[in-house]
């Protein structure tokens, strides 16, 4: 019986390739591994060469990217992606065409989220979209943790300090964890995994829902995000990019926060207005004093943001989810989700519609 094709568009790093490639395999999948991505290509040929075929481009590049969907008219029936590259409808067209020997059937997303993906287009097309919510939930949560113990504490300025060789004091003693309150907007997974972590730590937690049926009982409820803002020392923020949540914070909500208040960002960037929070960081009369980011509007090889060089915005470059255990879950989860829609086995499986 003929193999499904899927197209591996930016493999797992070091060895959780060998568990990603073997899952794929296990399925009966035949794969072509992208290689831009991988840093001992040699050792990966070498290692599979003959169970899996090779081809090597920048996903990020759509022209690039449509040029290896409809090479040699072979197509492919799946694409994973693991870093989110974008995949929008001149993609989801090209890859769906009649004239393809195989069209496109499946996504896969190994990692929660599928904003990346033109969701209309791939219904219009056909094309059913999967992805690993959960997956990450514990890497997410204790980064968010780490970010605000880090500003809480402004390790990052006693840090740049020390290593220019001053003895920095600050100017007024800093607050202890149980003296604040952590505002958490959007408790799921990942904000609830966050809130639990908070409260052992001995802070309040309170958390705005959309769906205020699903908050757990054990955390304060806020009615608002005007009423979160401003009575949370620190927000952190975990809701998927959507049109509804796209410049959710921006100025006036902004201006709206506590006085030495810190905000979080591990969602995605969209979410905040980098603009806005760069001129908010740069006042020093504004409530907001520092903000911790790791996910932004241009991210990859367009990473550019209005928040670099300023000294109160700890960045990162959409590390959160990046552990050993968390992308090797996403990983084989993702294998997994889409051998079982490419065999129309879709019961238990995480489907996204636009």
């Amino acid at each position: 019986m003929k193999r499904a094709r899927i197209l591996v568009l930016d493999a797992a790093p070091g060895d959780l390739l060998v568990r990603e490639l073997a899952r794929l395999l296990g399925h009966g999948l035949a794969v072509t591994l992208n290689l831009r991505r991988v840093v001992d290509r040699a050792g990966v040929r070498a290692a599979w060469g003959g169970r899996v075929d090779f081809t090597e481009f920048d996903a990020f590049d759509e022209s690039a990217l449509v040029a290896e969907v409809v090479r040699d008219g072979l197509g492919y029936h799946a694409v994973k992606s693991r870093a989110g590259v974008p995949l929008r409808a001149a993609f989801l067209a090209a890859a769906t065409d009649a004239a393809l020997a195989n069209r496109l059937r499946v996504v896969g997303r190994a990692g929660a989220g599928t904003d990346h993906v033109d969701l209309v287009a791939a219904a219009r097309h056909g094309v059913v979209v999967t992805h690993t919510p959960g997956s990450n939930t514990n890497a997410v949560a204790e980064f968010a943790l780490a970010q605000l113990l880090a500003l809480t504490r402004d390790l990052p300025a006693h840090n740049e300090a020390a290593h220019r060789g001053n003895w920095r004091t600050p100017a007024a003693p800093t607050v202890e964890l149980a003296e604040l309150t952590l505002g958490i907007v959007g408790p799921g997974r990942i904000g609830l995994a966050l809130a639990e972590r908070a409260t052992a730590l001995g802070m309040d937690v309170q958390a705005l829902s959309r769906r205020p049926a699903e908050v757990s009982p054990s955390l304060a409820r806020s009615h608002s995000l005007t009423a979160l803002l401003k009575t949370s020392d620190v927000v952190s923020l975990h809701l998927p990019l959507t049109p509804q949540t796209r410049g959710l914070i921006g100025r006036a909500e902004l201006a709206l926060m506590r006085p030495g208040s810190i905000l979080l960002n591990t969602a995605r960037g969209g979410i905040v207005d980098e603009q806005a929070l760069a001129d908010a960081l740069r006042d020093p009369a504004h409530p907001l004093a520092a903000a911790a980011v790791d996910t932004f509007e241009h991210e990859h090889a367009a990473f550019a943001s209005p928040l670099f060089g300023l000294p109160n915005a700890l960045l990162t470059p959409h590390v959160a989810g990046m552990t050993r255990s968390a992308m090797a879950t996403a990983a084989v989860r993702c294998a997994d989700h889409i051998a079982a829609l490419l065999a129309d086995r879709s019961d238990g499986v995480p489907v996204v519609t636009g």
